[in-house]
């Protein structure tokens, strides 16, 4: 396979730890640097409504720090939708959100929200960011996602991630991420992927980025930030050679 597949470090995890104890460190922003220095294509965070981890100053230091790629997750939530009008990402990921879950928990339903994604998609993309949608692999998504003119999807890949036997999700992901590309559409994953997991779904046609967070920020623990991140860069290269 010629395309590589980009890496995007979610740096979520680390802004996990500083809220358990509501100090500064460890700071995310110092994190992410390190993350790029070893290679990381991009920086992808999601600020929640609850603020359980990112906060708004994290959004704006993560913008102002570096000139890479940079990816914010966020709901339909008005609000959400106003700061991340205001926060040159390169990216927005429009995601669900629900305030009792754990981490997301399922693909954005683009059928439901298809009035509320037809007003917030242009205002997005006329401040020239890319649009993508968190979504399942499910095919009516999929049409529903290119009709609203989205720039990218990204497949969730939990599933594949929590089954037992994954040959059968990752077929179903096969196939939309074909059916994304006659779409028109450009083609993200993540969610669940970890360092046992990701060649898989790295080998995946049309693919252009993956977003992984928390099975880094782990690894980190053990090897530090730039090994972690050469360990998994080098998995999705392995994968695609």
């Amino acid at each position: 396979m010629s395309q590589p597949v980009k890496l995007h470090v979610n740096v979520d995890h680390v802004a996990t730890v500083r809220e358990a104890r509501k100090i500064t460190e460890p700071d995310p922003v110092l994190w992410a640097r390190e993350a790029l220095a070893a290679g990381a294509d991009g920086i992808t965070c999601h600020l929640r409504q609850d603020r359980r981890h990112i906060v708004d100053s994290d959004v704006r230091r993560l913008r102002e720090s570096s000139s890479a790629l940079f990816n914010l997750e966020c709901s339909l939530n008005p609000e959400m939708v106003g700061i991340a009008l205001e926060s040159v990402a390169d990216e927005i990921c429009l995601v669900p959100e629900n305030r009792a879950e754990v981490t997301t928990e399922g693909g954005l339903d683009v059928l439901r929200s298809r009035e509320r994604l037809a007003e917030v998609i242009p205002q997005f993309q006329s401040r020239g960011m890319l649009v993508s949608l968190f979504v399942d692999p499910d095919l009516a998504q999929l049409e529903a996602a290119a009709a609203l003119k989205a720039d990218f999807i990204e497949l969730h890949t939990g599933c594949y991630a929590n089954a037992d036997s994954k040959q059968g999700q990752l077929e179903i992901l096969a196939q939309a991420c074909e059916r994304a590309f006659e779409l028109g559409l450009r083609v993200n994953a993540g969610h669940g992927l970890n360092y046992v997991n990701v060649g898989p779904v790295a080998r995946l046609p049309h693919l252009e980025e993956l977003n992984i967070g928390h099975a880094i920020v782990g690894r980190s623990l053990f090897v530090g930030v730039s090994e972690a991140v050469r360990e998994m860069q080098r998995l999705i290269a392995d994968a695609r050679a």
